[in-house]
């Protein structure tokens, strides 16, 4: 696996039970083991990564994992407390951590935070993401330049990843608008984008520079060089499915996807009893699904073996990450 100096986030993501988090753990041992100060994170509300890294790492704060070579940390983040306070609460934390909280007090005068009341679903995710991302920018942990995220099944981070695009189009139309003079039609199509009271803000100009930042938000999370989202799936046809529809969704947000680790394939062998057999025509079923599917098909393939013993603790996830991230 080609490596860089650059900092890169990784986000795991899949149907629940495809095993998603020992993919990430074992890719963040991986990363470790090359060089890097690594972070993953488990944003999905059922967490298994303590049980993945035989290690507490509960308490909402990075731990330290021991027996690799570079400084590797682990982090359950809490969901319900992260969401306490409000999704705007939450969008403030994601635009400090980027050096843009100016550009939050100014959505401020648009009223922006009330469209936030009422959260839609995946806010929770959203924030806890939000707050990982302000805390990296600490000294203490801003060393890291590898960041795992294990995503929640439901594929819910998508909300996060869509969230700038959505600003970057209201403020797009409200520019429009402000190129005419105020009439009540002006402020009525303000209106219509906000959907709230629209509050006069101080120069056109301003505006300008508030879309401009929303436009860099944009296009962080669309940044082929900072950001990878790596689907998991195993080799089941319902499994398969639901990764070719979310692989369409990546690709409808212009999320960079390049990769698609099929896990739990059955390792070669000689000769198969009964079950045995019916089980790798179930597989191979599965996979001429994804070499047909115009969406999974662009994608490189990673083959992960089923391993003949469970996956936990340092030693298990180095093996596993020797074996599939090259």
């Amino acid at each position: 696996m080609a490596l860089g100096n650059k900092r890169k986030y990784y986000m795991i993501g899949g149907k629940g039970g495809v095993g998603k988090t020992s993919c990430a753990a074992s890719l963040a041992v991986k990363f470790a083991n090359s060089g890097h100060p690594t972070i993953v994170i488990s944003t999905d509300p059922a967490h298994s990564l303590s049980d993945s890294f035989s290690q507490d790492l509960s308490g909402g704060d990075p731990v330290p994992v021991e027996g690799v070579d570079s400084p590797l940390y682990a982090l359950e983040e809490d969901l319900q407390s992260s969401t306490q306070g409000g999704g705007s609460a939450g969008i403030k934390d994601l635009m400090d951590s980027m050096g843009l909280g100016a550009m939050f007090d100014q959505l401020g005068d648009l009223k922006f935070e009330e469209l936030m009341d009422n959260p839609p679903p995946g806010m929770d995710e959203i924030v806890a993401i939000s707050k990982v991302m302000g805390l990296l920018e600490s000294p203490s942990y801003s060393m890291f330049s590898r960041i795992v995220f294990d995503t929640a099944p439901t594929g819910h981070t998508l909300r996060l990843l869509s969230l700038p695009d959505f600003m970057d189009s209201s403020l797009g139309k409200m520019m429009k608008v402000r190129l005419y003079k105020h009439t009540s039609s002006a402020s009525a199509a303000i209106k219509s984008v906000l959907g709230k009271q629209e509050k006069q803000l101080d120069t056109p100009d301003q505006l300008e520079l508030l879309w401009g930042c929303t436009r860099k938000v944009r296009d962080l999370f669309h940044d082929p060089d900072a950001m990878e989202f790596i689907i998991v799936t195993i080799p089941t046809v319902m499994a398969v499915s639901e990764s070719a529809r979310l692989c369409r969704s990546l690709r409808k947000e212009n999320v960079p996807t390049r990769r698609l680790l099929l896990n739990q394939v059955l390792p070669p062998s000689s000769s198969d009893c009964k079950f045995c057999a019916m089980k790798r025509k179930e597989q191979m079923n599965a996979l001429n699904l994804v070499r047909n599917d115009p969406e999974l098909s662009r994608l490189s393939l990673i083959d992960a073996t089923l391993f003949d013993a469970e996956i936990r603790g340092v030693p298990a996830l180095n093996f596993m990450g020797n074996s599939i991230w090259k």
